[in-house]
């Protein structure tokens, strides 16, 4: 399985950032091609102390090959293009090949 995680800063407007996150960003995101699962949330706490960021992204891909496709896709590069619409505090994307074990 391939994560992507994005970590979100925290933004000028939270209340802002929520609502346009959760009624148009994430239905966007939904419909990334080759997508398994999604989850997000805006707990996010760290060890010892507060949390450096205001909100975390989870997707789930079967390979690295579908997370590629997903991204080169025209509605991978517009939910791309679409994070300047409400994550002006910026972000941190990552991912990976999760291993078990």
């Amino acid at each position: 399985m391939h994560k992507i995680v994005v970590l979100y800063n925290a933004p000028a407007d939270p209340q802002a950032f929520k609502d346009y996150y959760e009624r148009k960003h994430l239905p966007l995101a939904a419909g990334l091609p080759g997508l398994t699962a999604s989850r997000h949330s805006f707990a996010v706490e760290g060890m010892g102390g507060p949390a450096p960021y205001f909100a975390i992204w989870e997707g789930e891909f079967a390979d690295a090959a579908a997370f590629g496709a997903a991204m080169a896709s025209d509605l991978g590069q517009a939910v791309a293009a679409d994070t300047a619409n409400y994550a002006d505090g910026g972000l941190t994307m990552f991912h990976f090949t999760a291993v078990e074990g």
